[in-house]
């Protein structure tokens, strides 16, 4: 049977893969004096329509695959964020106005990605980042510049605290020299972008499987995210918005317990239970002390101890965090069970994954400001090779994988394509 686009989204899909169409929409007017850094839950997000998934489209169309061209017609009418990665000062301000422009011309709001930090990823597969922590430090200043008095949310280093130098390995920062400068960049990247009137800024906290609610509470307020509208988790990765919901809240009542609770918990974010360990749990003698990251039937005593120490916080005093649901419709990937006896890198380009839920300020969660498809959908994490030694192919694609940031096709066919719920077109394009 032939797949046909629809009659009233082929024009603009054509259109948005070839970098004529966008929703018009009368200029936002300039913040107030008064700087409000709230994420309004009405918020409409930009849409790139020279995205890698617009010009994927006109390339499908030009080959008569007009089914291969409706998906990548509705995957591009969806925003995505735009992601920083180098650049000198001048440069990045110079692309950071331009996309504001875009967004003005709109009446949208950008979401954008600083991903610059020195020793960016350990070095490894998304290696890069400024040479040194002053020339990141210019680099954010041209950044933020660059956003001007506009309306923009900005995610702030995807893994930099997650990963900091300290975790790249046992002589990685002997010193501890590097893992303080990396503390000072983000502070300094977040006043600058604070400095913005129209700023969102969410410091990224990694995710729900990475570090414990205490340690990564720590390090967030070390980077100074009380200062910031919150925190980004889930960027890159497939783990369900359920998930992460639930853990970020309990990283936004760890920061109150640890700045605002009672006297004794005052500094002592490490004190809060996580999704490895609870002292309410009983000690069943197995690891994690009964609740397991991968089990969420077992969170609930991690839930009992923050009602026992935290309660509700007040609603001006809490943290507020977005999710980034670009690929966790259908959860995280479970190798078959000895399949692979190194490290399978589930994080990596996880196959037979889908698009989860579509980027909105409207989430009905009351400390998530939004979902938003933070990491291009269809871009490559890295060429994984599922930790067998000396391998370069990718077992479960039977290819090498593209390197990190570049644009896959087939991936992207294969998200969209178990996307859940299933990808439309969106209508607010129309």
């Amino acid at each position: 049977m032939a797949h046909r686009l629809p009659r009233s989204v082929f024009p603009i899909a054509v259109a948005l893969a070839l970098g004529l169409a966008a929703p018009a929409a009368a200029t936002p007017a300039p913040p107030s004096a008064a700087a409000d850094h709230t994420l309004p839950s009405d918020t409409r997000f930009y849409v790139d329509p020279g995205s890698d998934a617009a010009r994927q489209a006109v390339t499908d169309l030009k080959s008569h695959d007009v089914a291969g061209a409706a998906a990548m017609a509705k995957l591009a009418s969806w925003p995505e964020a735009t992601w920083f990665t180098d650049g000198t000062p001048s440069e990045v301000k110079s692309r950071v106005e331009k996309l504001m422009r875009d967004a003005r011309r709109t009446g949208t709001v950008p979401t954008l990605v600083a991903y610059n930090i020195p020793l960016r990823d350990c070095s490894l597969y998304s290696a890069g980042g400024a040479q040194s922590d002053a020339e990141y430090q210019a680099w954010v200043k041209g950044f933020a510049q660059g956003i001007g008095t506009g309306k923009a949310v900005v995610v702030l280093e995807p893994d930099g605290l997650a990963n900091l130098p300290s975790d790249c390995g046992p002589d990685s920062d002997p010193t501890g020299a590097l893992t303080a400068g990396r503390i000072a960049d983000l502070n300094i990247a977040i006043d600058a972008l604070e400095a913005q009137p129209g700023t969102s800024v969410y410091l990224d906290a990694g995710n729900s499987h990475w570090k414990s609610v205490g340690d990564i509470a720590q390090r967030l307020l070390q980077a100074g995210v009380t200062r910031t509208q919150g925190f980004s988790l889930n960027v890159s990765n497939n783990l369900t918005t359920e998930q992460n919901s639930r853990y970020g809240t309990w990283v936004s009542d760890c920061l109150w317990f640890a700045t605002e609770g009672p006297d004794w918990a005052r500094g002592h974010a490490d004190w809060c239970a996580g999704q490895y360990y609870s002292p309410t749990a009983p000690n069943d003698g197995q690891p994690g002390n009964a609740v397991d990251p991968d089990d969420t039937s077992t969170w609930h005593w991690t839930d009992q101890w923050f009602q026992q120490n935290v309660g509700t916080p007040p609603a001006s005093q809490r943290t507020h965090f977005v999710v980034d649901t670009s690929r966790n419709g259908r959860g995280a990937w479970t190798p078959p069970k000895d399949k692979y006896t190194g490290d399978p890198q589930v994080w990596c380009n996880a196959p037979d994954r889908g698009i989860g839920a579509r980027p909105t300020a409207r989430t009905g969660v009351p400390l998530v400001d939004a979902y938003l498809w933070i990491k291009t959908v269809g871009q490559s994490d890295g060429q994984c090779n599922r930790g067998i030694p000396g391998g370069t192919v990718d077992p479960e694609y039977g290819v090498v994988d593209p390197a990190a940031g570049e644009w896959w096709p087939d991936q992207a066919r294969s998200l969209v394509q178990n996307a859940a719920p299933a990808l439309t077109f969106n209508r607010n394009l129309l």
